[in-house]
């Protein structure tokens, strides 16, 4: 039977918080459009854009860890229907911004987890399209979202749908948050070796620190150790630049870079040679890295050489600008391209009419030190297992999003049921 959404939820609407109000840091972090997956149904956590907030605000969009939340307006498209549930927070508390819902629950009819992966299948996604108004950006209201129909199961059955699917996006966060503490040990190492130069010397002691000879390169404006290279990306000895072109497949997934968030991928389209778009046109291979060449877009894919996978079965869009690199150089070559100070240089660099962005003979003015080869070489050993096992945990991260696709629908529409587990 079908029921409409709006005699078992209530939405409250966010906040207008005032730019003049904005602070560095404070108790408030406002949960904006940009927390929302592009591709994906989860929370998009991004410490770099957070908000923060010094002014007073009502007390009812103040959110606690649990709370579900939507969208009210569609800043990229396929938005509507993605809902997330607030993250544990320690330092600050999420407040409720403008044109994004928090949703409560009227009964004990709905569950909240059900509900969630509910609101993103594409029977109530077409109907919150149908219902969306606006040019620029399409908009919808509460009063929208109650009025979809849906068919509700048994609460027991929904909780035990609801549980399962949750149980699998915990997992592919737990994996992500594994993959941000690899990449910090990975940076860490990077920073102190490379940026610092307080690699390990034939002593097995810090390089500059220990008086190691320094001699000043005017390319850079900066002391580098004596003998050291310096170089842009390119005309690169260490890596080079990957020119458009793929060859002809039958069918494979096209990752456009809305479906990259800094290292997290969601699943793209399934596309075939004939069928594609002209922007996907980009070929991942092994030791290759890739960034996002559009300004203040931290996007990046690097591909070790347990990714036959990914190779195989994957297509990049032309946003993307991969760097073939050396088995040897790839660990220092993801280090570079992921620096906070190489997105700063490509933002600096970047130009254009509807969208800035950065071409292959700006790489020229992005410029960087080349260590010894033996130096890189030991990088690579401590980085590269590291690197592999957050490849592995992408890859599951593919084949959990894959599974919950597959049963989503059959879940929902009754056509597969999942057994209470007893304990």
């Amino acid at each position: 039977m079908k029921v409409k959404l709006g005699d078992y939820i209530k939405i409250i609407q966010g906040f207008a918080f005032k730019s003049k109000y904005y602070v560095k840091e404070s108790n408030w972090r406002l949960v904006t459009l940009g927390n929302f997956q592009e591709g994906g149904n989860c929370f998009k956590y991004n410490d770099s854009k957070a908000t923060y907030y010094g002014g007073n605000f009502p007390d009812k969009v103040k959110l606690k860890e649990g709370d579900l939340v939507l969208p009210l307006t569609e800043q990229v498209v396929g938005l509507f229907g993605n809902s997330a549930f607030i993250p544990k927070a320690d330092r600050f508390q999420f407040v409720l911004n403008q044109r994004v819902g928090k949703v409560e629950l009227l009964n004990d009819k709905i569950d909240i987890y059900y509900l969630h992966y509910l609101l993103a299948t594409p029977s109530v996604k077409k109907q919150l399209e149908v219902k969306a108004s606006g040019t620029k950006q399409r908009n919808i209201s509460p009063d929208d979202v109650y009025d979809v129909s849906v068919d509700l199961p048994d609460i027991n059955i929904q909780k035990n749908i609801g549980k399962f699917l949750f149980s699998i996006e915990i997992k592919k966060q737990n994996n992500n948050k594994i993959n941000e503490e690899l990449e910090k040990i990975i940076k860490t190492i990077y920073n102190y070796w490379f940026l610092q130069f307080d690699f390990p010397n034939e002593e097995g002691k810090p390089y500059k620190s220990s008086n190691g000879e320094m001699t000043y390169n005017k390319e850079l404006k900066m002391e580098i150790p004596k003998d050291w290279k310096v170089e842009n990306l390119k005309a690169c000895s260490l890596c080079s630049y990957i020119k458009p072109g793929v060859e002809y497949f039958e069918s494979k997934v096209y990752l456009p870079t809305a479906n990259v968030n800094d290292e997290i991928i969601t699943q793209g389209p399934n596309i075939t040679f004939k069928n594609r778009e002209k922007r996907a046109n980009m070929q991942p291979k092994e030791f290759s890295v890739w960034f996002s060449k559009i300004k203040n877009s931290v996007k990046h894919i690097s591909v070790p050489d347990n990714s036959e996978w990914f190779t195989k079965n994957y297509i990049l869009s032309t946003g993307f600008q991969g760097l073939q690199c050396t088995k040897d150089s790839f660990a220092y070559m993801h280090c570079v391209i992921n620096s906070s100070w190489f997105e700063i240089h490509k933002n600096t660099l970047s130009h254009g009419v509807t969208q800035e962005g950065v071409n292959g003979e700006d790489l020229k003015n992005i410029k960087f030190v080349i260590p010894k080869q033996k130096l890189l070489e030991k990088f690579n050993k401590i980085c590269m297992p590291i690197l592999e096992l957050k490849f592995n945990n992408i890859k599951e991260n593919q084949e959990l999003t894959a599974l919950q696709d597959f049963v989503l629908p059959l879940l929902i529409n009754g056509q597969a049921t999942i057994k209470e587990t007893v304990t």
